[in-house]
């Protein structure tokens, strides 16, 4: 059974920093590409940022330079590191791994993250 269990949300002030992760179980994880979505209310859900299975890493144009997201295969994580958070950002967070071939595609519960004075 697989598993994506994220952690790290809350409520920051505008500025701050979070380290979002996302622990996997049930797949073997340094072969998947692993990401992260938001999906704030009444909108769609985008891409944040994806890292591939090589360590290739693509972010939103909103984020970039503020946003990290790093993979540790020993340990079946994957973060997200939000520094200099809006209130733009507030959303819920979810993390997705993906594979091409076998098509494979799973997502966690999400996690809360709330930017606001």
């Amino acid at each position: 059974q697989v598993q994506l269990v994220e952690s790290g949300g809350g409520l920051v002030q505008p500025g701050g920093s979070l380290r979002l992760s996302c622990a996997a179980s049930g797949i073997t994880f340094s072969i998947y590409h692993m990401g992260w979505y938001c999906q704030a209310p009444g909108k769609q859900r985008e891409l944040v940022a994806l890292i591939t299975n090589s360590g290739s890493t693509n972010y939103a144009d909103s984020v970039k330079g503020r946003f990290t997201i790093s993979r540790d295969n020993a340990k079946n994580t994957v973060y997200l590191q939000m520094n200099s958070l809006k209130p733009d950002d507030t959303a819920v967070y979810y993390c997705n791994s993906r594979m091409n071939s076998p098509p494979r595609n799973y997502w966690g519960q999400g996690t809360q993250v709330t930017v606001s004075s």
